[in-house]
């Protein structure tokens, strides 16, 4: 009897669960293949992840054709041990214990359905002895690794759970390090420095230097490449200094380095640690440079003005005690504006404090204004009409400022809720404008405005699908804007938003800086590779390339004074390059 029953067949009910299955492969890899950053996109991700296990569940309740013992233990060996994974990672530390949902439960609903798949000749007993033993092995697979953020398609890193955090590594290693080191006074040169997020104008161009694009010949020589902590703006470079933040352990700080050697020159730490699941620890912004002062923005709204020459506090504020502001779900990002007396950043407070400016010499809050309820980018600076203004672009639209008073001139309402708008807006001209979005509303438009009398009007001139920004800024050269569409660096035609070539996939989710003299492009992709890129609309071709940095990068790159300074979230390093 007991021999008929181990041979017995199962005739589980399969079908249901092969097609769950397919549904959350769709929903996490099959999706971003048809419409990337789309809100089609998001919402396949999200429900794949909320309901396919739900569905799982359901199918082996009720449609498996399991006994009722069966219907008991194998739900909980599905879900319970994700529990205490779940709970491993609270204990440890980790803000946001996804790892059990973005990875065990899809990774077990395989094992579950593919090893009942595979095991149909078996016996019952063999069968269900198997089952158990994959998904205990699954789960112990799982509770041995972690998520250490994520691509930019949500795709997650996975580490050893006992791997030290980045974080950690570098804070110990700086601490290692040789004492501080001082130099010579800091010496401004406003002429060459790169002293703002994307340089002078906020528009990662740089003019009056031609560089020689044979690397083959004139390879970049290394200067420095060093450990540094995680943070994802860039540096900024006055005089012969760097200015970045980074995430030392449990401080967010700002680091001036000795630009020729990357030796530390001063440091400035706060107690604040940002943390989320895509990017992990760290700071988002990147540090300005005005007047003999470093004013920066920390990623749970910690606003510094710091002595340049020594990293000394000058003062402090928390933005969001003073604006009603949260912390958006990516930190702040927004890169300090200084401007007539005013340091202006994203708060996305409510009731008309979604941008706000504070006293450059005391941190008191000016005014806000506007209506960014949730936003990643950076006050731009612009003239239209011969009037000077600020600009800012978030969930709302674009909105304009004037810098003193906080009085909005004029607005573009397009209108994305609770989605993450990063990039700036490109100023073309006087009153012409390119502004994106990458997520859900996909594309680009193209504004004009003017002003008659009092009177201000915002107009679209023209809007495409085929180019939308991400995260990643473009520049413009002549006639066309070059950057990136999702992950495909493009060119597209300013006078009519049409694509003149697409380079493809390859750069991921890379950043582009114009050597305007040289018409070249600098494009480091997301894997850390530079590369140089001629700026014409004909076609796209690539003159050099080389292997600067390892890992993800999302960071800006800059080049100031024959050098090319790059970042991410471990790693920094300069280059010399041979110049004309």
């Amino acid at each position: 009897m007991l021999a008929n029953q181990s041979s017995e067949k199962w005739p589980v009910r399969l079908w249901p669960g092969l097609l769950i299955l397919a549904f959350v492969a769709f929903g996490l890899f099959g999706a971003i293949r048809i419409a990337p950053q789309s809100g089609f996109h998001m919402f396949a991700f999200v429900v794949a992840l909320a309901v396919g296990p739900i569905l799982a569940l359901a199918w082996w309740v009720t449609f498996a054709r399991a006994t009722r013992p069966e219907r008991v233990w194998v739900p909980l060996l599905f879900v319970l041990p994700g529990v205490a994974v779940a709970a491993l990672d609270v204990a440890g530390g980790v803000t946001f214990p996804m790892l059990p949902i973005l990875v065990g439960l899809p990774f077990l609903l395989a094992l579950w359905v593919g090893w009942l798949t595979i095991s149909v000749p078996l016996p019952k007993s063999v069968r269900l002895i198997g089952l158990a033993v994959f998904m205990t092995a699954g789960w112990v697979a799982v509770g041995l690794v972690r998520m250490d953020g994520t691509d930019g398609d949500m795709l997650p890193r996975l580490v050893s759970r006992f791997a030290p955090r980045a974080e950690d590594v570098a804070k110990r290693e700086r601490d290692e390090r040789t004492p501080f080191t001082r130099f010579a006074p800091l010496v401004p040169d406003p002429a060459v420095d790169w002293a703002e997020f994307r340089g002078p104008n906020r528009d990662s161009i740089l003019t009056g230097v031609s560089i020689d694009p044979d690397w083959e010949k004139y390879p970049p020589k290394l200067l420095w490449k060093q450990k540094i902590g995680p943070g994802w703006g860039t540096f900024i470079a006055v005089g012969d200094r760097l200015f970045t933040q980074e995430q030392l352990g449990d401080h967010e700080a700002v680091v001036c380095y000795d630009a020729a050697t990357g030796g530390e020159i001063w440091r400035h730490e706060e107690s604040v640690k940002f943390t989320e699941p895509i990017s992990q620890a760290g700071p988002r912004a990147t540090p300005t440079f005005a007047d003999g002062k470093v004013y920066v923005q920390g990623a749970t709204g910690l606003l510094l003005c710091l002595n340049a020459e020594d990293g000394k506090d000058v003062w402090k504020t928390d933005i969001t005690a003073g604006t009603g502001g949260i912390v958006p779900q990516w930190g702040y990002s927004s890169s300090p504006l200084v401007i007539d007396g005013k340091v202006i950043v994203y708060t996305g407070g409510p009731d008309g404090q979604g941008t706000s400016a504070f006293d450059a010499a005391t941190g008191t809050l000016g005014w806000s204004a506007g209506n960014a309820a949730h936003g990643y980018s950076s006050a731009q600076r612009v003239t239209v009409a011969g009037i000077e203004q600020v600009l800012m672009l978030s969930d709302f639209g674009l909105e304009s400022f004037d810098p003193i008073t906080g009085k909005v001139l004029w607005t573009f309402p397009w209108t994305v809720k609770g989605i993450n708008r990063v990039t700036q807006p490109t100023v073309l001209g006087d009153g012409e404008f390119l502004i994106g979005t990458g997520v859900q509303v996909l594309g680009t438009k193209r504004l004009t405005v003017t002003k008659a009398g009092d009177t201000w009007t915002a107009e679209e001139k023209w809007f495409t699908r085929r180019v939308h920004p991400y995260f990643n800024d473009g520049v413009v050269f002549g006639e066309h804007f070059y950057g990136f569409s999702s992950k495909s660096l493009v060119c597209m035609s300013l006078m009519d938003g049409s694509v003149k070539w697409d380079a493809g996939t390859k750069y991921g989710y890379g950043q582009v800086l114009l050597l305007k003299d040289s018409g070249l492009l600098v494009v480091q992709a997301v894997d850390g590779t530079v590369y140089l890129v001629p700026a014409t609309p004909d076609d796209h071709t690539e003159e050099a390339k080389w292997d600067a940095l390892d890992g993800k990068t999302w960071n800006h790159l800059v080049v100031n004074r024959g050098r090319l300074y790059v970042r991410n979230g471990e790693w920094a390093a300069a280059f010399e390059l041979k110049m004309k």
